[in-house]
């Protein structure tokens, strides 16, 4: 259990980073929206019967569960259909990408406000060196000749990165104490109630290949179960501007795992701001000295 703490965080920045993968996958052979609906739909009964063998209970209370639901729409929900659909309007993923890397900084200034967080100066330096990091790990892949950059699509990307920033604080503030299963469990309930409706301005026109397959049981188990239970722990366990750093690597992993399986190049450039991520995410996580 001690070498499972430990590993938790590098665990979750390896599964988090197979998202973009698996989404890369499976979106050639279905719309956003649908993909969205259809993962999350089937997210929900594997994590009910999780629940209903692990789980020590179950949120009985109203508030309990309008909490865990409201966590899902802001987590999952919009932050994902947020972006899914400004890519689909034909937003460069390297801009997105960017706009995302907003998060840690966006968390952590809500940490403070909301949470009465304290973070210290070597910690805002050391974001600011992981900004810079992350700016020439994705600088290759900066386009701004796409015509899907518009008021409309920037507007998704930064409404969906305030959302997973405001749903991780909610979460550390209002589902702490809930089961980590079931509360997840009625998370993509919450996550539903966003794509569904917006499914519906879709075709529902699906190919099951073997490749779209295999990215949704791969997007379901290992993303949907496996990185977000690893991230609610992580949330539960340590300061919350401190688990958003981690969002600092996911890029970074990215870049080396397109590289391997899509033949992407990696310059000098993204290698020392990987090297410049690393080493901030590195001094945020360790513990400031006692005096």
């Amino acid at each position: 259990m001690k070498f499972l703490a430990k590993s938790a965080p590098a665990i979750f920045v390896l599964l988090w980073s197979t998202g973009f993968i698996g989404s890369k996958l499976g979106a050639p052979y279905v719309e956003p929206m649908v993909f969205l609906t259809v993962r999350f739909a089937a997210v929900v009964p594997v994590l009910i019967v999780l629940a209903l063998v692990l789980a020590k209970s179950w949120p009985r209370s109203p508030a309990a569960i309008f909490h865990c639901v409201v966590t899902g729409m802001l987590v999952h929900g919009i932050y994902l259909a947020g972006v899914f659909w400004a890519i689909k309007q034909g937003m460069p993923a390297g801009l997105s990408s960017i706009i995302v890397g907003l998060q840690p900084v966006l968390t952590a200034i809500m940490a403070v406000l909301m949470l009465g967080e304290t973070v210290s100066k070597r910690h805002w330096l050391a974001m600011a060196i992981g900004a810079a990091g992350l700016a020439l790990v994705l600088g290759p892949k900066f386009d701004l000749s796409g015509t899907g950059i518009t008021v409309a699509t920037i507007a998704a990307v930064l409404a969906g990165v305030f959302a997973i920033s405001l749903g991780t604080v909610y979460q550390k503030r209002f589902v702490g104490s809930t089961d980590l299963l079931a509360a997840t469990a009625w998370q993509y309930v919450g996550a539903l109630l966003v794509t569904v409706p917006l499914s519906l301005f879709e075709s529902w026109h699906i190919t099951w290949s073997g490749e779209f397959i295999f990215a949704l049981v791969w997007l379901v188990l290992v993303l949907s179960v496996g990185a977000i239970l690893l991230l609610m722990l992580l949330i539960r366990q340590r300061a919350v501007s401190r688990v958003a750093s981690l969002f600092y690597l996911v890029p970074v992993a990215t870049a080396v795992e397109s590289y391997f399986l899509f033949g992407e190049t990696l310059t000098l450039v993204q290698l020392a701001g990987m090297a410049l991520v690393i080493s901030a995410v590195l001094t945020i996580r360790k513990p400031a000295a006692k005096s």
